[in-house]
């Protein structure tokens, strides 16, 4: 069994706009309240955050997680991995170097940002990590087994997850056939849908159903919204069974 949360399901247009004014941003319906996209995931005795988002602290803090055993991330965009510098009270409280996995092109932009982190004489207190690289294998933390899918953003690649019956997919505009294959036979998939308007390097609601549409699984969830999506239960109203809108706070049981 795996538990689920979603810790954030917007992106930095997603959350919001001092000043914007529009519907979603002063709505009141707290699923209009997007921090960045980032997820929680926890099995009996293991849990893993992916990506760790400029507002990583305060999802800590409002889903009272006091252990991560794990950081895993798609890609090197900072709405991504800009908050990594918050592990330190992990660091702390379980007196452990924190596990990290990405690819080797997330480990350049980590290693660049966070380049204190890596000092041989560093002052104490400093960010913890280990670094893991994460390429065509499945990898295992604690109890829990990830298959990398590789999907793309454009012309950068990012890295998707299978996880048990489980698939989690951010930040895409295109997916191959081979890694399609990877998705197929999930039970849950989450899936990127930025807004209604089409996007040079994100799926837009009309692309994601074409995708989910191929796939033939039984729960489907969008993610990593623009404020543009609209408000949530206007949105959600119009899509097919089996398909919702994730939203922050939500919790799925795998």
């Amino acid at each position: 069994m795996l538990d689920i949360t979603i810790l954030g399901s917007g992106t930095s247009t997603g959350v919001p706009l001092i000043g914007c004014g529009c519907e979603v941003c002063t709505s009141s319906d707290p699923k209009n309240k997007r921090l960045r996209t980032s997820i929680k995931i926890s099995s009996a005795t293991t849990t893993v955050v992916i990506d760790t988002t400029p507002d990583f602290r305060y999802q800590m803090l409002r889903t009272n997680t006091t252990k991560i055993d794990a950081v895993v991330f798609t890609h090197p965009h900072r709405d991504h991995y800009a908050g990594l510098d918050d592990i330190r009270p992990f660091n702390h409280f379980s007196q452990k170097s924190m596990a990290i996995y990405a690819n080797e092109l997330t480990q350049v932009a980590i290693k660049r940002d966070f380049y204190y982190a890596f000092e041989k004489d560093k002052d104490a207190g400093l960010p913890e990590m280990i670094l893991h690289t994460i390429d065509k294998d499945d990898f295992t933390i604690g109890d829990i087994s990830f298959k990398p899918i590789h999907v793309m953003h454009r012309e950068l690649p990012v890295l998707g997850f299978r996880i048990g019956d489980f698939t989690y997919i951010t930040d895409a505009n295109f997916i191959a056939e081979s890694e399609m294959e990877k998705i197929k036979g999930s039970k849950v998939l989450i899936l990127n849908a930025l807004r209604k308007q089409t996007h040079p390097t994100h799926y837009n609601l009309e692309q994601a159903l074409e995708v989910v549409a191929t796939l033939n699984i039984p729960k489907v969830y969008f993610t990593h919204f623009s404020h543009q999506i609209g408000l949530h239960d206007e949105v959600e109203a119009i899509l097919p069974a089996g398909i919702r809108l994730a939203f922050d706070g939500l919790e799925l049981s795998i």
